[in-house]
């Protein structure tokens, strides 16, 4: 695996990147990162036109739309999701490249924004679910 931080906002990553973030199950999509992807892919009705809304099924996993992979984290937008939660849905996106050659990942700090998870827990996380990989990892933050 190559890791990386870059200065860069997630939306301008070059061609070629998946671009992984933190949603909730009722796919509100309605603040930070999650409301820009919406913004510009149109993610919400993208996510209810292909997943039904049944919450409880969605949280760790990874829902992956056009090159966006949606980590559903929490079940509604308001709550905050775990350690477990986000680990859950980082190995289900672990499965979902492998399973789709995929071999550029861009994310921001996932869960640590809105969600107020601390980084010094999560870096350390995502390297170890992607440490066996051939793939890039590059964190965008600004």
């Amino acid at each position: 695996m190559i890791y990386h931080e870059e200065k860069m906002n997630l939306l301008t990553v070059p061609q070629g990147y998946w671009i992984a973030h933190c949603i909730s199950g009722d796919f509100t999509l309605g603040a930070g990162v999650a409301k820009q992807i919406d913004e510009v892919f149109n993610m919400k009705a993208a996510l209810k036109s292909v997943w039904e809304d049944n919450i409880e099924d969605f949280i760790g996993a990874c829902l992956p739309i056009a090159n966006v992979l949606n980590l559903v984290t929490k079940d509604k937008y308001w709550h905050k999701p775990t350690l477990k939660s986000l680990r859950d849905a980082l190995e289900d996106m672990k499965m979902i490249a492998v399973e789709n050659c995929i071999k550029k990942i861009a994310m921001p700090r996932i869960g640590c924004g809105l969600d107020k998870l601390n980084w010094q827990d999560v870096e350390p996380m995502i390297k170890d679910v992607f440490k066996d990989m051939d793939i890039e990892i590059m964190v965008c933050v600004l």
